[in-house]
């Protein structure tokens, strides 16, 4: 059920309560959803959404266009759309792994996606990587921090723990198996899909 826009709400409280039968939602929520929007947004101007969107905004338009063409970039699937890679990787990895906390069960599978013989076969760990941040993700630093607050006590807790021993354990694998040494951070996908899913936003939704 979608319902009319409330003027007095904020952004993220204005998605929450929209997508939301009863319109409810917590202050903590309504926060962490504020903080995903303005780490996606606004990133130095340099991936390709912010800097479209800034583009367009300098010709004068509104702000409804703005917006729009910086979603449009974000259609783009060298652009967009890398947490539902991750959401994807991670149900494959619970699917074939019996106890999420034995850390030897989880590096094994993560071994066979490395070899293209698990998830999609491209032999990529989602979530892993960046072309510029190589010690942390600044991003993905607030994102965790911020998101593990929200899902303690929740059904969602167990997957952030999950997620955060293949966040550990990928690169000693990637050096292990690949030969490839060179320093590995999880970036803002590995979390933002699992910080949508606790929020209840619907998949088609995700960056």
């Amino acid at each position: 059920v979608m319902h009319p826009i409330n003027l007095d709400e904020s952004l993220a409280e204005s998605i929450l309560s929209t997508l939301r039968d009863n319109r409810e939602y917590t202050k903590e929520e309504a926060k962490l959803l504020d903080l995903c929007l303005m780490l996606h947004a606004e990133h130095g101007g340099g991936n390709n959404s912010t800097f479209t969107c800034r583009c367009v905004t300098s010709t004068g338009t509104d702000a409804y266009a703005a917006y729009a063409s910086a979603i449009s970039a974000l259609k783009g699937p060298r652009h967009g759309g890398a947490n539902i890679k991750v959401m994807e990787m991670l149900n494959c990895i619970e699917n074939g792994v019996k106890n999420w906390e034995n850390e030897g069960e989880v590096a094994d599978f993560l071994t066979k996606i490395l070899n293209k013989e698990e998830n999609d076969h491209s032999g990529l760990i989602y979530g892993m990587g960046h072309a510029v941040y190589t010690l942390s993700d600044p991003r993905a630093v607030q994102l965790k921090k911020s998101a593990l607050k929200l899902a303690k006590g929740t059904e969602v807790e167990a997957e952030f723990r999950l997620l955060d021993t293949i966040e550990r354990l990928t690169p000693q694998l990637f050096a292990k198996n690949k030969g490839d040494i060179k320093t590995m951070c999880a970036n803002v996908d590995m979390y933002s899909g699992l910080v949508y899913k606790l929020l209840g936003i619907p998949v088609e939704m995700y960056t």
